[in-house]
């Protein structure tokens, strides 16, 4: 069983090497999940001397007002009979201390290194392990005393914040209550008392203390309150009778104060049928099972949530990403690895892996199509301006057969309309490749890590398809004026022929431009206009496709890899330059990581070896 006290031992010095001790913060803490005893009393209760007869040694600060200023966790480890006593801080991990008196200065220190000399208060705990053969395995944490009213040089507000501090840590249902109260006072007026009921009020987790009863008034004893007469808790009250001042300012050894204290139990007649369990030795070694058998209860709910938390925060770890390379080849590494992962988002939107390519699809089945439906050739074909074409090209000389020039220029003006829908559709397309960027920089998580990179990218990749939609408007136009500027002689052969156009000399030249001759003129180039709006219909799609969608495939961000590589490290590195509040979680979470899995593994280990 004592190893369980050690593990938790190792636990609470790793989680205050690692920054967690139980406060309230953006990150889950191990702290509070441990089982814990905190001393808690008003000043002047003999709080320090019930820790310092635990212990067998003077080791804590003294003085007037708060003395205590910062959590002392304070861990206890038995040696073999015959071993040296010594002392160890978790801030001086290599030093030992077998000078008590040094390890009451260190503590007055390494307060004040906190703190300041301001007599302000701190919740960040002071790790002290003592080792000794007349100690019993134990953990207590020593609060701030209870105070009412401010010394000077502090604040107005110290009173509340050490209830703050003390609550803070007792409130927990994994903390023991030690509550320190003098016998020479009314427990009514008890600060540990009153604080305790606050968080305690059936006294299941409260072991209370009765100093001082070799002070009461004569006449008067404690047996009541021993007894649990006067106050029940769900534990039996221990009294202890601690070293006098005028013992403390002769330096009376503790080993013959504990030896005191059992004689003064086992003679006193009021006392002597509760001597065994009295006295400060009982009550180190009544905690010390306590503990024992609390952690014991507690170990698999430890271990669920540690693994629980250990799953999550790896889980956040991940979608933070990596910390990168300090060199310029890890930068560029790096950045060309993120490129990558982003271009490969952005394909598989364009195949179908993930939503939006479809879209693309839709302008060429739907949009374009619809286009060149409505296109209106009234102005083009109307009776007018087919005679003003026919008649213009026929010149000085009317035509003989058919007027192929008039043909010509008919067809022309009006298949240069269809430009319109080529370059509506290469923007259509052009506007769904952009948005497709977008959507795949907000999904590449690696670039919300660094925003500097996700511009660059961005911007990079939307030259690419600028460059892209350029080509593509050319093709695409060049596939209109490919039909404009070479008409389809096989359409006009497979025309009925009408014995006008054989030249009937019973008619006046003049009759062919009568109403229905150019009529049947109209719906010739009508007829062949549609044919070509059914060819482009399929091409357009093709030379889109090839020029941009085939090329952002291909080389969306070729340009920007050339650019990357002529890049000096200090250019790479403001492309890396993260978000200061990602980059400070990402080391908590990796630190509290750290503490988790090291708590698994040694809990593991004493959970294997039962």
């Amino acid at each position: 069983m004592e190893n369980l006290i050690s593990l938790v031992n190792k636990i609470q010095r790793a989680c205050t090497a690692l920054g967690d001790h139980g406060e309230a913060s953006a990150l889950p803490t191990l702290w509070d999940s441990l089982p814990a005893i905190a001393v808690v009393g008003g000043q002047s209760s003999g709080k320090s001397s019930v820790l310092e007869s635990v212990v067998g040694k003077d080791f804590l600060p003294r003085g007037s007002g708060i003395v205590t200023r910062r959590p002392l966790v304070l861990q206890l480890h038995k040696l073999p009979e015959g071993s040296r006593e010594y002392a160890e801080f978790l801030h001086l991990p290599r030093k030992r201390f077998t000078d008590f008196a040094a390890v009451r200065k260190e503590i007055q220190d390494e307060t004040d290194r906190e703190t300041g000399r301001s007599k302000q208060i701190s919740s960040v705990p002071i790790h002290l392990s003592i080792y000794s053969p007349n100690v019993v395995n134990l953990t207590l944490i020593d609060l701030p005393g209870l105070t009412k009213v401010a010394v000077e040089g502090q604040p107005e507000s110290i009173v509340q914040d050490i209830e703050n501090m003390v609550r803070s840590f007792i409130e927990k249902p994994n903390c023991i209550i030690l509550a320190i109260s003098p016998a020479n006072q009314d427990l009514a007026t008890s600060d540990a008392i009153k604080i305790s009921r606050e968080v305690d009020p059936t006294g299941e987790r409260t072991i209370g203390v009765l100093t001082k009863i070799d002070l009461m008034d004569k006449g008067t004893d404690a047996v009541d309150m021993l007894e649990g007469k006067s106050f029940r808790l769900k534990f039996p009250w221990v009294g202890v009778v601690n070293r006098s001042q005028a013992d403390i300012n002769k330096n009376v050894d503790m080993i013959a104060a504990r030896r005191r204290e059992r004689e003064y139990f086992s003679s006193t007649p009021e006392y002597k049928h509760l001597a065994h369990r009295m006295g400060s030795e009982h009550l180190a070694k009544m905690l010390s099972k306590h503990l024992e058998t609390v952690i014991k209860s507690k170990i698999p709910g430890i271990q669920s949530l540690i693994s629980k938390t250990i799953s999550e925060l790896e889980s956040e770890l991940s979608r933070l990403g990596k910390p990168i390379a300090a060199d310029a080849g890890g930068k560029l590494y790096s950045i060309m690895e993120i490129c990558r992962i982003f271009d490969q988002i952005y394909k598989e939107h364009l195949d179908g892996v993930r939503p939006g390519g479809d879209k693309i699809y839709n302008v060429f089945d739907n949009q374009l199509p619809a286009a060149l439906k409505r296109l209106q050739f009234d102005k083009q074909l109307s009776m007018e301006n087919i005679r003003k074409l026919i008649t213009e090209a026929d010149g000085y000389q009317p035509h003989l057969i058919a007027p192929e020039q008039g043909y010509r220029r008919l067809i022309e003006s009006t298949l240069i309309t269809i430009r319109g829908p080529a370059e509506a559709a290469v923007d259509a397309v052009h506007s769904l490749l952009k948005d497709l960027i977008h959507k795949a920089v907000s999904e590449t998580l690696e670039l919300k890590q660094y925003p500097g990179l996700r511009v660059e990218v961005t911007n990079a990749a939307c030259d690419s398809l600028e460059r892209m939609r350029d080509e593509s408007k050319k093709a695409s136009l060049k596939l209109v004026d490919m039909e404009c500027s070479y008409l389809t002689v096989d359409f006009f052969r497979r025309l009925p022929q009408d014995v006008e156009k054989g030249g009937n000399p019973s008619h006046s030249i003049f009759d062919r431009y009568n109403d229905s001759y150019l009529r049947r003129i109209g719906t010739n180039v009508l007829s062949y206009v549609n044919m070509v709006c059914a060819s482009l219909r399929n091409s357009i799609p093709k030379s889109v496709v090839y020029c941009q969608v085939r090329e952002a495939k291909r080389s969306l961000l070729d340009h920007f890899f050339t650019d990357l590589g002529k890049m000096d490290q200090k250019r790479l590195s403001s492309l890396l330059n993260e978000d200061p509040a990602v980059m400070e979680r990402r080391s908590a979470l990796a630190k509290r990581l750290e503490l988790y899995r090291s708590a698994q593994t040694e809990i593991d280990s004493v959970a294997w070896s039962k």
